[in-house]
């Protein structure tokens, strides 16, 4: 993860009590709730919350957050790259946005096409 994604998840998403991620915030910020969430990243709900889940839900929630991250940069903002994430088609892949691709496992995908567009292969 690069300098400013790795700043963009710690500022964002991390859990003020624990050295992990915050699947609450993440929810929040996507604006769905735990059990969306849960579906997304292919976690129990009750894992979501459990402290003896954390290191599972925060390698689950990683690539999610670097996804987010990246989409941050490029677009400018949140918002903006909450909208695309949920939103916009990536192309190539028959209409299916980033959150379908997540919650097809594919989120090595997404972060893929969001590295070749950052380096302008897409531009």
């Amino acid at each position: 993860m690069a300098a400013t994604d790795f700043d963009f998840a710690a500022e964002h998403f991390a859990d003020e009590k624990a050295p992990f991620l915050s699947a609450r915030r993440v929810s929040e910020l996507l604006g769905v709730t735990m059990v969306e969430l849960s579906r997304l990243i292919g976690v129990a709900r009750n894992t979501l919350t459990a402290k003896s889940g954390q290191r599972k839900v925060d390698q689950a929630l990683s690539p999610v957050v670097r996804i987010l991250a990246m989409a941050t940069e490029m677009a400018g903002n949140e918002h903006r790259a909450v909208i695309w994430f949920k939103h916009q088609p990536i192309p190539g892949w028959a209409g299916k946005t980033a959150y379908d691709l997540v919650g097809e496992g594919k989120a090595d995908k997404v972060l893929t096409y969001l590295e070749a567009v950052r380096a302008g292969v897409y531009a």
